[in-house]
């Protein structure tokens, strides 16, 4: 542990469940790195609708993590644990963290952290690691995209869905995707999305099947749930792949397996705060290889939406509720570089 870090910090947090009021600001020990972790001082932190369940009480931390929200950082590392290279000291970096990030400094494994491009300001870079690690397991790993197959992305100008969008489009599949607004849909489009369908005025499975001349979307990444399952499934290709990564619309839903089988769908989900660190090194280290070049040379960008000071975390959060964003929502922890 570096002698010259102070011996407290600052993080946002709460003692009771409840609406965006509830943050405060505490005064907690500098967290020291344990072996293969790396201590970063943090500069931002990017807000996601998990933070927002977490802090409802319906989404706790793992065992071990930190009871702080925030899932995604970037900064400086001040601080190694054993294992981890000397080269790493210093570095600027964004990383996945299964909390914590809503504060001064914050742990991560070396293994999950990605160096920041010199031409990157490190708002962007934190807005990046919890959507790309999703987006790219769940797209291209657990949903199998491949280039000139459709791919039907709900929420289209949430975090998760601009980055959906282009990384879709930089493997040259279609993206059809579905927004709130005529506003968002054009935004979308502005993205790249082939389709964009606003979901109040205009039905999608209709639309989407119309799109693909009654064939269907080959990959649905869907983070509804609920009643919108079955009208996914609906307009989703034979030997289609539906995955599921959240349940807005509702916990359960109600299908026609007969209909299910004779299309050959395949009903896939995942959460990532709660997998092993094992598995996401190993999906940060195929992130780094496949898709950080995309970022590095500019062909995809991180759509920022508003940054709030991090003692503003609660105007943050009432943002993302209030679903009239496009893009990321992040955290500024200290004055910019």
């Amino acid at each position: 542990m570096a002698t010259d870090l102070p011996s407290t910090m600052t993080a946002m947090g709460y003692d009771n469940l409840g609406g965006p009021d509830v943050f405060r600001p505490e005064e907690l020990a500098m967290p020291e790195p344990g072996e293969g972790q790396v201590l970063i001082e943090v500069s931002h932190a990017g807000v996601n609708r998990p933070d927002v369940i977490q802090r409802r009480g319906f989404y706790p931390p793992p065992p071990g993590a930190s009871p702080i929200p925030g899932l995604e950082v970037s900064g400086k590392i001040v601080a190694i644990g054993q294992g981890v290279t000397p080269e790493m000291l210093n570095r600027r970096v964004c990383a996945l963290v299964s909390g914590g990030g809503y504060a001064e400094y914050c742990l991560a494994h070396a293994a999950h952290c990605l160096s920041v491009p010199r031409h990157m300001d490190m708002a962007s870079a934190a807005a990046i690691p919890e959507t790309l690690f999703t987006v790219w397991h769940n797209v291209f790993e657990r949903g199998w995209a491949r280039e000139g197959e459709t791919l039907l992305v709900h929420g289209g100008t949430s975090g998760i869905g601009t980055m959906a969008i282009q990384l879709a489009k930089a493997f040259d599949l279609k993206v059809v995707t579905t927004a709130g607004s005529d506003e968002k849909c054009n935004a979308a489009r502005e993205l790249g999305a082939d389709l964009a369908i606003n979901y109040k005025s205009e039905d999608f499975v209709e639309k989407v099947n119309a799109f693909t001349d009654n064939k269907g979307a080959d990959v649905i990444l869907d983070m509804v749930s609920g009643d919108y399952v079955q009208r996914n499934l609906d307009c989703l290709a034979v030997d289609g792949r539906h995955v599921t990564i959240a349940v807005l619309g509702g916990l359960k839903a109600e299908i026609n397996m007969a209909k299910l089988m004779s299309k050959r769908q395949t009903l896939t989900g995942s959460t990532l705060r709660p997998r092993s660190d094992e598995f996401k090194a190993l999906l940060a280290d195929e992130i780094h290889t496949h898709a950080w070049p995309l970022f590095e040379d500019r062909t995809i960008a991180p759509i920022m939406d508003e940054i709030f000071p991090l003692a503003e975390v609660a105007a943050a959060h009432t943002r993302m509720e209030s679903g009239d964003h496009i893009g990321k929502i992040v955290l500024e922890v200290r004055a910019k570089e």
